[in-house]
């Protein structure tokens, strides 16, 4: 399957899946560890404290400021922002899964 198949696959695949979105332990830690390792520079990725980039929302509160799907397509498609200290990036589809899943944890 191509990329491109992949990504136009991904949100159908993901929204008949969305009940369970918090997901199981061994994806909850792996993209708790994807988040630690790509994203906790500027972002609160923990379940408390303040992002240290002041334009970096807390990872706690991404499914309340975004529909859940977008937070997906972006991943696909690329984050990138309106500053430059963001870094793009884009995660394949068994990490969307595993950083949307530590995303939920974090509302528990």
């Amino acid at each position: 399957m191509n990329r491109r198949t992949a990504l136009q696959i991904l949100p159908f695949a993901v929204a008949f899946a969305l009940p369970a979105w918090a997901g199981d332990s061994s994806q909850i830690a792996y993209g708790k560890r994807l988040v630690e390792a790509n994203c906790a520079r500027c972002h609160a990725v923990g379940p408390a404290g303040a992002s240290t980039h002041p334009d970096a929302p807390p990872f706690r509160s991404l499914h309340r400021r975004y529909p859940i799907e977008d937070l997906q397509e972006a991943l696909a498609e690329g984050i990138s922002t309106g500053h430059p200290d963001m870094p793009e990036f884009v995660a394949a589809p068994d990490q969307i899964e595993a950083i949307i899943a530590y995303i939920g944890s974090l509302d528990r």
